[in-house]
């Protein structure tokens, strides 16, 4: 086999190789077609099983109730970050967003461009440059506010809810683009969830979006170009347009994996320990490396951002890593130092190469 790296990126990041291994076993004749799942039609039985697959093996995961819609979908979470007020945010409805990051404040944004200053701030850690997030006094949601967005994970800074946000009884809409299925998690507060693939569950291409059905209710935007209305997806069952087959396929390919290894509840108690690692070790060497985060129950389990004494030795630091088979740990060019990111395809074993990296690194330069 090609020599493979250890693939730190942010997205598009790792995939499980056994999904990559049964892509490449299956190229070349895909069910016994004699064609690339890429070639086949989106119509066919053969791409509906997976289609079909896709959605079902979600629904096993995130343990989604009945009254909750699957959505496969492409633009990903920019084009939702206007889908959702254009959907939702009709008849003079508003709603409060909480900016924790560089993904939640482009969410603001949109929705302002939608509905204006029906899209309220609800709180905002952009004077602390989002190096935490906001506390429960700080979060304030008006009492006839229609949803609450905000991101569970700020992939550039590296802040993550853990406890999501205490707005009362106000329905949560969530990206989940960095942190998707990580852990198990009670969705039964939130209206929509909403994540690109690229980062935690698949390939660029796909965007998966879960939305309860009373929300789907409040959809009523028949002036719409049809594409961007959540109705017309969940009637047809994500097939109005030629979907992103071979994205969905893949997709499949990591939900089936994912469940293989026994589901959320193994994918969190890895994520944990490869937390536990990385952040020991930062800990350890806090002379040497600096974290971004100042309070440490709002780290992120997906992205460890952290800095060493000079931007020189960041760069040394990303080149020498590099050379020991470790990629994509430059930082984020607005933030800069050295950025990484665990996803679940990251193994433990991953982790432990870096952290020994980390080590020798200290000795050697600290």
């Amino acid at each position: 086999m090609t020599h493979r790296v250890i693939n730190f990126y942010a997205g598009p990041a790792g995939l499980p190789l056994p999904a990559l291994e049964r892509a490449q076993e299956e190229l070349l004749d895909f069910a016994g077609t004699g064609m690339s799942v890429m070639e086949v039609s989106h119509r066919s039985k053969e791409y509906d099983a997976v289609h079909e697959e896709a959605i079902a093996l979600t629904k096993e995961l995130m343990g989604l109730p009945s009254n909750y819609k699957v959505l496969l979908l492409q633009g990903g979470a920019h084009l939702s970050f206007g889908m959702i007020p254009l959907n939702l945010l009709r008849n003079d409805k508003k709603a409060d967003y909480i900016v924790t990051g560089n993904w939640a404040e482009k969410a603001t944004k949109e929705a302002k461009l939608v509905a204006g200053d029906r899209v309220r701030v609800a709180a905002s850690t952009k004077e602390q440059k989002f190096s935490r997030l906001p506390h429960a006094d700080e979060i304030k949601v008006g009492p006839d506010s229609a949803f609450v967005h905000f991101t569970s994970n700020n992939t550039v800074e590296g802040t993550q809810w853990h406890e999501f946000p205490k707005v009362g009884h106000v329905p949560y809409i969530c990206d989940m683009s960095s942190d998707f299925m990580w852990r198990p998690f009670d969705v039964s507060p939130f209206g929509l969830i909403y994540g690109g693939a690229q980062k935690n569950l698949g390939p660029s291409g796909v965007t998966l979006t879960i939305i309860r059905e009373d929300f789907l209710e409040m959809c009523e935007a028949q002036d719409l170009p049809s594409y961007l209305r959540y109705k017309i997806h969940a009637e047809k069952n994500s097939l109005y347009n030629t979907p992103p087959t071979f994205g969905i396929y893949i997709l499949r390919n990591v939900l089936a994996y994912n469940k293989s290894i026994g589901g959320l509840k193994a994918i969190e108690a890895s994520n944990k320990k490869k937390a536990e690692l990385l952040y020991g070790c930062v800990d350890k060497h806090s002379g040497f490396y600096k974290g971004f985060v100042t309070e440490k129950a709002h780290r992120s389990v997906m992205n460890v951002d952290f800095f060493l004494p000079t931007p020189e030795l960041d760069d040394q630091f990303v080149k020498e890593a590099k050379k020991a088979g470790m990629v994509g740990l430059k930082g984020y060019r607005d933030i800069g130092g050295i950025r990484v990111s665990t996803y679940n395809a990251v193994t433990v074993d991953h982790v432990k190469t870096l952290v020994d990296f980390m080590e020798q690194f200290v000795k050697t330069n600290g």
